[in-house]
Formats: C-alpha cells, sequence, structure tokens
C-alpha cells in the first residue's frame, strides 16, 4: 500500500508541470523577457529622455517639461506634425481605395491570377532602403524617366524638380509610400473577399442587386472587421515611417517633407539633442493611439449593429 501510494506520489515540479496556469506562464516567460529587454526597456528609457537634457557624450538631468514647452513654441516640430497627418491621411486613403479595387479584381476568375497576386506583394516584399532608392532615380531632377517622357512627348519644356520644390516633394513621396502598401492592403482584403460565401452574393442577385448594391450592402458590411485592422496597421506604418522620407529627401527641402518620425531623429542623433528628439518620439504617442482608439470603436460599433456577436 505505501509503495503504491509512493508509486503515485508527485513532486513539486511534476505537480506544478500538471497546471494549466504555471504552463502558460513557462511557455510566455521567453517571450516576457524579449520583449522586456528588447521593448519595454527602449520605450521605458525613452520616456525618461524626454524629461532631461541629455546630449550625445553628457548625461543630462531632469529638467522636466521644458523638451516639451520648447517644442510647443517649435514651428519646424509644428510643420512635422502637419506634414505627418497630411501624409498619414492621403497615402491611407489612397491605400485603401486602390487597394480595396486590386483586391476586388484578383478576387474575379481571372487566368494565372495566382502568378498576378504573386507580382502584386512585390512593392511589398521589396526593402524600402531599395524602393526609396528606386524612386530617388525616377524623381531625379536630371536622369528622371518620368521628366524625359514627357518632355519627348512635348508635354514639358524641362525637367520636373520633384524634390526640389515644397509641394512636388509632398507629392512624390505620397505616391511612392502609396506604391508600396498597396499590396498589403489589396492581399488583406482579398483574404477577407474570399471568406464571404457566394450563396449571399447570388441570393443579392436573384432579388434583382446591382453591382453596386451588392458591394455595398453585402460586400462592404462582411468586410469592415478586416478593414478596420488593415487601416490600423496601414495608418501605424504610414505615420511612423522614416527610411522612405530619409532616403528621398532627409525632410526636406525646407523642411516640407519632415515627418515627426525623421525630425526625431534629425534633432536627437545628428543634432546631438538626445532628450529633443525622445520628446518629439513620445509626442507621437497620442496621435498613435487616437488612430487604434478610432479603429477599435469603429470595430465595437459594427459589432453592436450586429446584435453583439463577435
Amino acid at each position: 500500500m505505501s509503495m503504491a501510494n509512493s508509486g503515485n506520489g508527485r513532486g513539486p515540479v511534476s505537480s506544478l508541470l500538471q497546471n494549466n496556469n504555471v504552463l502558460g506562464f513557462l511557455f510566455m516567460l521567453p517571450a516576457a523577457v524579449f520583449l522586456v529587454c528588447f521593448l519595454t526597456y527602449p520605450l521605458g528609457l525613452g520616456v525618461w529622455l524626454g524629461f532631461t537634457d541629455t546630449r550625445i557624450g553628457r548625461d543630462g538631468i531632469f529638467i522636466g517639461l521644458e523638451n516639451y514647452q520648447f517644442l510647443m513654441d517649435d514651428s519646424v516640430f509644428w510643420l512635422s506634425v502637419f506634414n505627418t497627418i497630411l501624409y498619414t491621411f492621403v497615402a491611407s486613403v489612397l491605400k485603401f481605395a486602390l487597394g480595396l479595387w486590386l483586391a476586388m479584381l484578383l478576387n474575379q476568375h481571372l487566368p494565372y491570377k495566382s502568378f498576378f497576386r504573386a507580382i502584386v506583394l512585390l512593392p511589398w516584399v521589396v526593402p524600402t532602403v531599395l524602393s526609396a532608392l528606386a524612386f530617388w532615380w525616377i524623381y531625379d531632377s536630371q536622369f528622371s524617366i518620368i521628366s524625359w517622357s514627357l518632355m519627348k512627348l512635348g508635354l514639358i519644356s524641362g525637367p520636373i524638380n520633384f524634390l526640389g520644390d515644397p509641394i512636388n516633394a509632398r507629392i512624390s513621396v505620397i505616391v511612392a509610400n502609396v506604391w508600396r502598401g498597396i499590396p498589403f492592403v489589396a492581399i488583406s482584403l482579398l483574404a477577407g473577399l474570399q471568406t464571404i460565401p457566394a450563396s449571399l452574393q447570388e441570393a443579392a442577385s436573384l432579388d434583382g442587386a446591382t453591382s453596386w448594391q451588392r458591394f455595398r450592402y453585402v460586400t462592404l458590411p462582411m468586410l469592415t472587421p478586416i478593414i478596420a485592422v488593415v487601416m490600423t496597421f496601414s495608418v501605424l506604418f504610414t505615420f511612423t515611417d522614416f527610411q522612405l522620407i530619409y532616403v528621398l529627401t532627409k525632410g526636406g527641402p525646407v523642411n516640407a517633407t519632415h515627418l515627426m518620425a525623421t525630425l526625431s531623429f534629425q534633432r536627437g542623433i545628428p543634432g546631438g539633442q538626445l532628450g529633443e528628439g525622445a520628446a518629439i518620439a513620445v509626442a507621437m504617442v497620442p496621435f498613435l493611439l487616437g488612430a487604434i482608439m478610432f479603429s477599435f470603436f469603429g470595430l465595437q460599433r459594427r459589432k453592436w449593429q450586429q446584435g453583439g456577436q463577435d
């Protein structure tokens, strides 16, 4: 009897391993340590630096909100805020509109559609720096293929200054960002389109619904949750864009394309003002939270309209 009890007995380690909560914690521990070391600590350090006058090569002291007070009176900072909002809004709207159109097209019964779906992904998978360098050559003031083609057609008399004129530069970087971002939106929405039962479309057609009515009352409502998620990521990616802008314009001309991310880097690293650069980065957080909350409440509103179902 004692041997049976001894054989059935479990040590403390074995008992813990039989507990699902403990097992879950152990499996999550490596990821949690990784996040603390490489995400939480740098984020916390960045917030702290925003309250100091730290410079490269010199430890700073706590100065409270002085960096933020300086930013309130900094015209370049407010220009970067305007540029960031404009860049994010225009690029996100264009990426959604063109991405949805492309997804609807790829969802049709086309020949070689698998090949075309793979081709569509190319702008997204190409490294950002390589894409930016390609656009840099396309926009070059002397060797631009666009300017050359328009001059050959007799539409313009001289090369277009794509990156040297403030308005042209803003349009040019938005076009480059849209070109890179359309595949992500299109493929994500295409995945959503393929989850919509064909019977719903057929039933709507039998009821006499036009193509626009089927899109508006069947396709679009079914895609709403996916659209919310896709647009959230699209806004986050666009709002925090750095590489594309830095390679193409470095924020110029005359700060016309400076985003908050590029201004934060310029002030913090080349400018040596680590505290000020960190303050600009922290100032981005409320805008990002606003975008996330907008998408979240949009999803919740849709669930309430559907009777509270997930």
